[in-house]
């Protein structure tokens, strides 16, 4: 009992935490989900449609978030971390495997869906403060003019503030969010209260009546009543920060109760107004009275901000990862804290985000136009995470097909209908995170491969460094007081910066360690498993240094902890080969996409900067790669 109340007290402060970092999405869709229902498809609106909307959105949660990621999904954790891309890491084949055509696909599958992230990540800051802020024009038309100009200067905020962190802000996310699920709640219970009937829409037989009645108009409305779902994928992502237990425990303790309430409240309000005055209602902000609306509107928009810094940290996390499973150039990444690894701040990333996010605002200039755009990505993602589960299931417990397909059937369904309802969006503006999406696929595919090829090219001209070094003694190269570092990914071979180094300046340090960095498919390591170490002789040691895949390298910090550089006060030098590379007439890629690897290669960060290298103390060698 006494060791029981530690735990459960540990798992209620993450619980609480998870709700100002995971729940942010999901959370504020209940300011357009149901306007947009109705508004896109133009449903008339009556008690059939209000009930058939509110039973759609209750079976929508239940089906695809407790039931799909919540039950399902979230066991899948590669090391307790979550999302597209670690679950991608956990089916696709080890180093050494051959890769099959299922495998080979399913690792595309999991690059496209973390591309659509991105699109996700533009969209979702941009419709979420626009509604928000449009709360105001609810409370005074005059109002109308500033939605776009303010909705730009708190998204300009919000980036602005970035490059300090999270970790001062964050303290004050969940508090907030209590606040703002308590008052989803306390609005929807009292239209229930006054129209208690709306509880029969629990049923499932009003949703089938809502398309037996209408079926085109409810077919296209799906598309929207989606919104209520969208945050999903989050849940899964944020996982590794939290941990499975608190997101369930938040889920049904504050969460869904609040969503739900207010959902039926609004299916309640609509289903009580005559359709006269219905008009360009926005059902969220009339269940306030007249003088809660302005104090709701500030919610809503501290609600928003809230949930599109998760959606931007998430971006920050993801690119880190593509980084260092080498599917992105090396980026310029900084730590915003001393404590948290996962706390990143990506400036390219967070400025492109910036500017696209304004140019949505700008272009759509409400959240009624942006909800066209919304959508298309998040169903092809979940989409594409429920087919790499099934392959997760097969090969990682080892299911036999049909209880494998048996789980995925229901959840392939639902994803299916949802993504059918929302391709008539890609004309209106749904074609927008799929140019996006599929731009981010050609350069993650192109940089990959062009480093395959890059790679390639150099291996030709290998040779073992136990044979450089006994050819080099053997010729009395003269050794050099002092520790050089060479940084080259094959073991045992010997680097091309030592080889010129011998050609031209025929020296050899005293002490040599030939450094090889590589990213596991498991999210962190401990220190006690990241270093391997073995002689090679003659003052020369290979050490090859292991780090996850949500981790950054810190080569001088490795060395230094395993007693390798440092010991004696000297500081070594740290050889890094550039490679200078252009296209040509050599099979490998496409002419235009080997064009578009080597602009990508020319704008990496530099090699120095990504693993902590001390500038000062970095000698570069160029060598020139056709490719």
């Amino acid at each position: 009992m006494t060791n029981d109340a530690p735990r459960r007290s540990g798992t209620g402060l993450l619980a609480f935490g998870t709700l100002g970092i995971v729940f942010g999405d999901i959370g504020t869709s209940p300011i357009y989900a149901f306007r947009e229902t109705f508004h896109h498809a133009e449903l008339e609106v009556s008690t059939t449609t209000a009930y058939g909307a509110a039973s759609v959105a209750f079976w929508a949660l239940t089906i695809v978030i407790s039931a799909k990621y919540l039950f399902m999904v979230m066991r899948a954790d590669n090391h307790g971390e979550g999302g597209i891309l670690a679950l991608t890491s956990l089916v696709i084949p080890r180093d050494g495997q051959s890769v099959s055509r299922v495998a080979a696909g399913v690792v595309s599958l999991g690059v496209f869906g973390t591309a659509l992230l991105y699109g996700d990540g533009l969209i979702t800051p941009a419709i979420s403060v626009l509604a928000a802020v449009e709360g105001f024009e609810v409370a005074t038309p005059a109002f109308a003019d500033w939605v776009i100009p303010i909705s730009i200067v708190i998204l300009v905020a919000l980036f602005a503030v970035q490059r300090r962190g999270t970790a001062g802000i964050a303290r004050v996310f969940s508090p907030v969010m209590i606040v703002w699920f308590s008052v989803l709640g306390v609005m929807g219970a009292n239209q229930i209260r006054q129209h208690p009937d709306v509880l029969r829409a629990i049923s499932p037989t009003y949703a089938i009546d809502l398309f037996v009645e209408h079926p085109w108009k409810a077919f296209i409305a799906l598309g929207s009543i989606f919104l209520v779902v969208t945050g999903g994928e989050a849940l899964y992502a944020d996982m590794g920060h939290f941990g499975r237990i608190p997101i369930q425990w938040a889920w049904y303790g504050v969460v869904l109760p609040g969503l739900l309430l207010n959902y039926f409240g609004q299916a309640a309000l609509l289903a009580s107004r005559p359709a006269s005055e219905i008009g360009d209602l926005k059902p969220f902000y009339a269940m306030a009275p007249d003088w809660g609306i302005v104090p709701l509107a500030i919610l809503a928009t501290m609600a928003t901000v809230i949930a599109s810094q998760a959606l931007i940290s998430g971006a920050f996390s993801l690119t880190v990862q593509a980084v260092q499973l080498d599917y992105f150039p090396r980026l310029a990444i900084t730590h915003t804290s001393d404590k948290h690894i996962g706390q990143v701040y990506v400036p390219l990333v967070n400025w492109m985000l910036m500017i696209g996010c304004i140019g949505l605002v700008v272009t759509f200039r409400s959240s009624s136009a942006l909800a066209s755009a919304y959508g298309i990505a998040v169903t092809t993602t979940m989409l594409i995470t429920s087919l790499i589960f099934y392959r997760f299931m097969r090969d990682k417990w080892q299911w036999s097909m049909a209880k494998a397909v048996l789980v995925l059937v229901p959840f392939l369904v639902v994803d299916i209908a949802f993504l059918a309802a929302n391709l008539p969006k890609i004309p209106t503006g749904g074609w927008f995170p799929l140019l996006i999406g599929f731009g981010l696929v050609i350069q993650m595919t192109t940089w990959r491969k062009g480093r395959q090829l890059v790679a390639a090219r150099i291996r030709r001209g290998e040779r073992p460094m136990r044979d450089v070094a006994d050819e080099a003694l053997t010729a009395h190269v003269a050794r050099v007081p002092g520790v050089a570092v060479y940084l080259f990914k094959d073991e045992g071979a010997a680097p091309p910066a030592l080889m010129s180094n011998l050609r031209h300046n025929r020296v050899l340090h005293d002490t040599v360690l030939l450094v090889s960095v590589h990213t596991t498919d498991v999210p962190r390591l401990d220190d006690t498993e990241r270093t391997t170490i073995t002689s090679l002789g003659h003052g020369i040691t290979q050490v090859r240094i292991d780090y996850g895949f949500t981790e950054e390298p810190d080569i001088p910090g490795a060395l230094s902890a395993n007693g390798l550089i440092g010991a004696d006060g000297e500081e070594p030098t740290y050889f890094l080969g550039r490679e200078s590379v252009s296209a040509g007439k050599v099979p490998g890629m496409h002419p235009w996409r080997e064009e578009l690897f080597v602009l990508l290669n020319r704008g990496a960060a530099n090699a120095s900067r990504f693993f902590r290298l001390p500038a000062e103390q970095v000698f570069e060698v160029g060598t020139h790669v056709e490719i």
